[in-house]
């Protein structure tokens, strides 16, 4: 016979998927109801699974009038009697997913019919409910387990929960234990937190608080600061992860609402987060306690500015790119195109643009809301026409130093390179010409958004 320390409760949330910005989301409760054989053993003035009954009676009384609101109905251990073997499979769905104003009193009435007979296979039930919930797009699915006595398949309800959390099934279970032994905390310790019911007033009133944490709407705002420590940064991508992990929870894009206000989030407080907010470079923080039932301000400092590449001259089919880092760091942060704004954080950043020959920027600032306009001139495009295949490159040369630019290609006969206005050298010598005299030298002018050709021969 199975260990016995009278009603248990376990208690999950879970989110299947990423809550809907300013959606009020669906409740979803499935209970999962003990009927096994020991629910016979006296308690109080009455046996255990009468005055479970009439608790859980005047407690769904209670959920039927509060909105989005869905309720269902799992048992196990009332199909088959216990001896002489165990059904470790006696689970069933018995009330599927409805509004709560109908299916309340469904649940009721399934209850009432109950009579214990089988055993207690909660780690098989835990698994079988995953697929009790269908699919929604914005529900919060939440799971009460009643029970009266601990695992009797040899199922690992821990292990089981653990696993069913990586994947995002369901959350941080609560456990509430009816003359519960301190051994038996520790069983169930490993799925949750722990209450303790000792009577049926008390399990009454337990009741009431756990369905308060479920159906409490907790709200998350995040205050992206600007450099006057004022929430005005907006238009970024969030991202929230399970603290200490790569888990992503939610993905949010931020949102100033019509009141000027940072927009409302709706996370789940029972865990902690990560959260990376995705401007250039990145900001982050770590290990986020949300205050479950209240309102809660995350403030992160993301003061931003706005950098804008514009080329200078006429019209040009060759718009080059830069690569982004932070001032004294080869780390790249961005590729930011021209003609194009981007935003960035306040402070110090190198540009090198790739153009040809590439231009080095440093300590180019980014200033709170101000757009730093960055100009180049427009590039020359000069056609290199070879009398055959060959070896060659291209040289500033300003009269007093040549420096290299760019290698021809071995493979075209006409090549045509976009270079930045100036002065500059091209030294080529034909593929089969064996001499070094047979070397061509041209020095050329290039002039911006003017096309030109060179003759290599």
């Amino acid at each position: 016979m199975k260990t016995k320390f009278h009603t248990i409760i376990l208690f999950f949330i879970f989110n299947h998927s990423f809550l809907i910005l300013n959606s009020q989301p669906t409740n979803r409760i499935l209970f999962i109801f003990d009927d096994s054989y020991s629910m016979y053993a006296p308690w109080n003035s009455n046996i255990k699974i009468e005055v479970a009954k009439k608790v859980m009676s005047e407690f769904l009384d209670s959920l039927q009038n509060i909105p989005d609101l869905q309720l269902a109905l799992r048992c196990y251990g009332h199909t088959t009697f216990f001896k002489p073997e165990r059904n470790c499979k006696d689970s069933k769905l018995e009330v599927p997913f409805s509004n709560a104003k109908t299916n309340y009193l469904k649940i009721k009435q399934r209850i009432n019919k109950l009579e214990p007979l089988g055993t207690t296979p909660i780690a098989y039930s835990l698994g079988e409910c995953t697929a009790d919930f269908t699919p929604c797009s914005n529900c919060r699915n939440i799971v009460i387990l009643i029970t009266d006595g601990i695992e009797e398949c040899n199922g690992n309800p821990c292990q089981v929960s653990i696993e069913l959390q990586k994947k995002g099934i369901f959350l941080r279970p609560f456990v509430i234990g009816v003359g519960l032994d301190v051994k038996f905390a520790d069983v169930f310790g490993c799925m949750g937190k722990f209450y303790d019911v000792t009577n049926e007033a008390n399990f009454k009133d337990v009741l009431k608080l756990v369905i308060t944490e479920a159906l409490t709407q907790t709200t998350v705002q995040v205050d992206l600061l600007d450099i006057l420590k004022k929430p005005s940064e907006t238009d970024v991508d969030l991202t929230f992860y399970e603290a200490g992990t790569t888990k992503v929870k939610y993905n949010y894009l931020h949102t100033i609402n019509h009141r000027g206000n940072p927009d409302t989030l709706v996370l789940d407080p029972d865990i902690k987060y990560d959260l990376t907010v995705h401007t250039i470079p990145p900001r982050e923080k770590k290990n986020i306690t949300i205050t479950k039932g209240k309102h809660n301000t995350i403030p992160v400092d993301a003061p931003q500015g706005f950098l804008f590449l514009q080329l200078e001259g006429p019209i040009s089919k060759y718009y080059p790119t830069t690569i982004i880092r932070k001032a004294g760091d080869m780390k790249t942060l961005n590729v930011h195109d021209f003609g194009k704004t981007e935003k960035y954080i306040v402070g110090k950043y190198d540009l090198e643009i790739l153009t040809l020959p590439r231009i080095q920027l440093k300590d180019v600032e980014i200033k709170q809301s101000s757009i730093n306009t960055i100009k180049i001139p427009t590039s020359g495009n000069v056609l290199f026409s070879k009398q055959g295949l060959g070896y060659g490159s291209i040289y500033t040369d300003d009269g007093k130093t040549v420096n290299w630019v760019y290698n021809l290609s071995t493979t075209l006969t006409n090549e045509i390179i976009y270079l930045q206005p100036g002065k500059y050298k091209v030294v080529f010598r034909p593929q089969f010409a064996k001499e070094t005299a047979k070397t061509i030298e041209r020095n050329f002018e290039v002039k911006s958004g003017l096309p030109q050709t060179i003759n290599l021969f």
